[in-house]
């Protein structure tokens, strides 16, 4: 039998197929299309004759609207369908042996390079929506779909790549596609999960330094995608709770960037729970300044330190915790010996300098549990964890001695009061009273030092 297709085209009006004993002449063209790319290389396998060859394949990639083309496993084109003559605007003897590169806008460049690559390995993915230079300049959006075309060795021997225009009004566009698109360019990852919490699906733009594309998590698990290894902590527990019904809302820190994530059960269309589906939103930058905002209002401005407001609700925290499981701890009060004197012997620019010397020397000699404020003016506060009266004695003893050894000017001192939990009290009130009577008592033996001092340089001269 005589197999033959007879075709006429133009741009305006796509292809007109006249049935031959092969084709139906009620058949739907795209429909064929769609049915025979599949199977294309089978097709032309079987077709001897070189010629025959050259135009069954001609027939086929003019027998569509869809922009057709064969790539060579290094990107070059091939063959250029009349679909994609009208598409791009290019007729076939402008592209055929160019590489499809030039044909694409730069921010593609990456992307085409990983399919490449990835059709090279064996994966390729059934859809893609990219960016493509028509002629004379604009971009235009389309929807890819590639097939892989192997020897018999399972070597990559051509790609066949059929696109699709999408527009964002909708005519003529494909439900698929259009949410397909709104799916690539959702800010942050979208994923589902089988039973085995195996990625099966991903979208989205990505995440800020992730470079994570549509379909590049599939086959990980959950666990290699969000950096987890503990099944039974953040984020891998909330999966296992989907799988068990539960939806949940956390955040979660992933290599230095915080994610916002929602986890829900995915379910089939019975209603039997399937996996999960999470969507991750990228919110590093929110909590930079959410961070930013509170240490400004929760610490001083010229000192770092902790401010008073800071203090005073870390004492109590530390109150309440210390009474439950009956561990002291203590607090000092400290206040810079003659700060009036500097300010007017050398200017408040000296006193500033003063009291910010002395935050450096508390920071100094303060853990990381530890708290060290500053109480308003002249005084400065510290709470000291897990403490008892003869450490607290050290660290004061320590902040002195610092001070007097730092060898800048105006020489600085300071007094220290002490209040211990539970022996001075066991309310925050008390333990600043306890101190703050111990700090009074340490400035009059201080005045005292400095009179006598002063008297004996006196008689001195």
């Amino acid at each position: 039998m005589v197999k033959f297709i007879l075709i006429s085209r133009d741009c305006a009006h796509g292809p007109n197929l006249l049935a031959g004993p092969t084709l139906s002449p009620a058949g739907n063209n795209q429909s064929l299309v769609s049915e025979r790319l599949p199977v294309l290389k089978e097709q032309l396998a079987v077709t001897p004759n070189p010629a025959a060859h050259a135009h069954l394949l001609k027939a086929l990639l003019d027998s569509t609207e869809d922009a057709v083309l064969h790539l060579s496993p290094d990107g070059t084109i091939a063959s250029w369908s009349r679909g994609a003559e009208c598409l791009y605007g290019y007729p076939a003897d402008e592209v055929i042996g160019r590489a499809l590169t030039q044909f694409l806008p730069t921010n593609e460049l990456p992307a085409f390079g990983e399919l490449l690559a990835n059709a090279q390995k064996g994966v390729v993915r059934p859809h893609e929506i990219m960016e493509r230079l028509r002629k004379n300049g604009p971009r235009i959006r389309v929807e890819t779909n590639w097939i892989a075309v192997r020897n018999e060795e399972g070597e990559l021997t051509e790609i066949v790549e059929r696109a699709r225009e999408l527009n964002g009004a909708g005519g003529g566009v494909p439900e698929e596609g259009q949410l397909r698109l709104l799916m690539e360019q959702m800010p942050g990852v979208v994923w589902t999960t089988d039973r085995d919490l195996r990625v099966t699906t991903n979208w989205g733009s990505g995440l800020p330094q992730a470079m994570i594309r549509a379909g590049s998590l599939v086959g990980a698990s959950v666990g290699e995608f969000l950096g987890a290894a503990d099944l039974h902590a953040t984020p891998i527990a909330e999966h296992y709770e989907a799988l068990r019904g539960a939806s949940s809302h956390f955040e979660y820190r992933r290599n230095n960037r915080f994610l916002d994530i929602h986890l829900e059960p995915l379910r089939s269309g019975s209603g039997e729970i399937i996996g999960c589906i999470g969507l991750g939103v990228d919110i590093t930058e929110r909590k930079e300044t959410e961070e930013e905002v509170r240490f400004q209002a929760t610490h001083d401005a010229m000192t770092g330190l902790a401010n008073y407001r800071e203090f005073m609700d870390r004492l109590e925290r530390e109150v309440r915790r210390a009474d439950r499981s009956r561990h002291g701890f203590t607090i000092l009060l400290l206040d810079l010996d003659g700060l009036k004197k500097i300010n007017d012997r050398h200017g408040h620019l000296a006193g500033n300098r003063a009291l910010m010397r002395l935050a450096t020397v508390m920071k100094a000699n303060c853990r990381s549990t530890d708290l060290a404020a500053r109480y308003g003016g002249d005084e400065f506060a510290e709470v000291l964890i897990e403490s008892d009266l003869g450490m607290a004695k050290t660290v004061a003893e320590r902040i002195q001695a610092s001070l007097q050894e730092d060898g800048r000017e105006p020489p600085l001192s300071v007094s220290i009061g002490i209040g211990s939990f539970p022996s001075d009290g066991r309310t925050a009130q008390e333990l600043l009273e306890a101190a703050d009577h111990q700090l009074y008592q340490a400035k009059k033996l201080a005045h005292r030092r400095n009179l006598a001092a002063g008297q004996i340089h006196t008689h001195k001269r």
